[in-house]
């Protein structure tokens, strides 16, 4: 039977790093199921056919996440959000966020799409501010966080960074809704008059990496593991049944 007697400091080094491998690469098969679950919602609810917003709110809103939903009413287009910092074919712009009344009086936020920079100033994309009664189709996006290291939004300049959706729909005239402010729409790519705002901004083709990022902190922990054994048997502190190994090179 092999026994092994640990050296103080390489154990103390390469613990920590074993263990944390170790916990990276579970972590990550963990967070690959978790993208598989997204993957899949976003698979069975795009193949769905449109629902109402009605129906949309008889369950739990977020249980419809990437499937579509036809909403009617009147843009509210002077009460406009900003999403900074939005890129279309590597070009820099804005995603335009308008606020949307339903026959029935309730505030939706629309995401209608991305702008050019230049054409922030609603004047210069005239055409695409539709003030008659509007039937759109959207995706259902969930309430967005602040990212860790994003920078905040600035809501008393109208610059944002993600959308903030009790927030917003406060400030279009909104009332508190527990099902409303915890989604938004996003519109499809239907084209709008003038061209702009361009829709058809959401991302589908989301990767999942994650299990190549589990067989590489699996490997690291592994690599390690044959390196402490190595240095051990290297310096004599495997021993077989009682005996040494092999032997300390200073041992005569």
């Amino acid at each position: 039977m092999i026994r092994l007697r640990p050296a103080l400091w390489p154990t103390l080094i390469s613990l920590p790093i074993f263990v944390v491998s170790l916990g990276l690469g579970l972590w990550q098969m963990e967070r690959r199921e978790w993208k598989r679950d997204i993957l899949h919602r976003i698979e069975v609810n795009q193949a769905a056919a449109p629902i109402t917003l009605d129906e949309l709110l008889r369950g739990n809103p977020l249980r419809q996440e990437y499937g579509r939903v036809t909403v009617s009413g009147t843009l509210l287009n002077d009460k406009e959000f900003y999403l900074a910092a939005r890129n279309l074919k590597n070009k820099v712009g804005l995603q335009v966020v308008t606020p949307l009344r339903t026959d029935d009086g309730r505030i939706v936020l629309f995401d209608r799409g991305w702008i050019p920079q230049e054409q922030k100033d609603p004047a210069k994309r005239a055409q695409g501010q539709v003030t008659d009664r509007v039937d759109l189709t959207g995706i259902v996006r969930r309430n967005q966080e602040r990212r860790q290291f994003a920078p905040e939004n600035v809501p008393d300049k109208n610059v944002w960074f993600h959308v903030d959706v009790p927030l917003m729909r406060s400030m279009a005239g909104g009332k508190p809704d527990p099902k409303l402010d915890t989604f938004f729409l996003e519109a499809d790519a239907a084209p709008n008059p003038g061209g702009v705002p361009i829709g058809g901004q959401t991302r589908l083709d989301i990767p999942n990496d994650h299990l190549q990022y589990a067989i590489t902190w699996f490997l690291l922990a592994l690599a390690l593991a044959g390196v402490y054994l190595a240095y051990h048997w290297e310096n004599g502190r495997l021993t077989v049944a009682g005996r040494t190994k092999v032997k300390p090179k200073d041992a005569p």
